[in-house]
């Protein structure tokens, strides 16, 4: 199965979107790997944490099916982080699946892979992904291609979900 990049911020990520969203992709046999920008135990938002064995500089988008951006409030630490942005673009070049929910699809607009796609973000950040070219397409989930954008934690399940199915389908 797939070996799937989760990236965290250092503090503050929104708990279920990690949780959840790994849960699913575990359910379906992938190996998830947890990435921040520091090496250890991260707290999320809401009373849970995670242990990120990688920094972001350490990643190598080669070693990756695909990544996963959570959200939360921390999440705005890696908007203009230039290693959460060079994983972006790396994989995408690679039409590996990218996917980012709530806050996170900011840093996808900020590295230039929303650009003439269709995408959804926290509603607080719509404009902020218009703004680089994204589709804004409302509340829920959004596939474009090999990119898939979340806008809530409520939305976690079928996030994970449909990065499942991308990753099933191969394409």
């Amino acid at each position: 199965m797939a070996r799937v990049l989760m990236i965290i911020a250092p503090e503050r990520f929104r708990d279920e979107e990690l949780f959840v969203t790994r849960e699913e992709l575990e359910k379906a046999g992938h190996s998830i790997v947890i990435a921040s920008t520091v090496k250890g135990v991260c707290p999320g938002s809401r009373g849970g944490s995670a242990t990120a064995t990688l920094t972001l500089a350490e990643v190598q988008t080669s070693d990756y099916d695909a990544v996963v951006f959570v959200g939360g409030g921390g999440s705005k630490l890696l908007y203009h982080n230039e290693h959460a942005l060079r994983i972006a673009r790396e994989m995408n070049e690679r039409q590996a699946v990218v996917a980012a929910i709530c806050l996170a699809p900011v840093i996808l607009a900020n590295a230039g892979i929303l650009r003439g796609k269709q995408a959804t973000v926290a509603g607080t950040e719509a404009r902020t992904i218009e703004g680089q070219g994204a589709k804004y397409t409302g509340p829920g989930v959004t596939v474009d291609g090999n990119i898939v954008t979340g806008n809530a934690p409520s939305s976690s399940r079928l996030f994970g979900s449909r990065i499942n199915e991308r990753l099933q389908s191969g394409d």
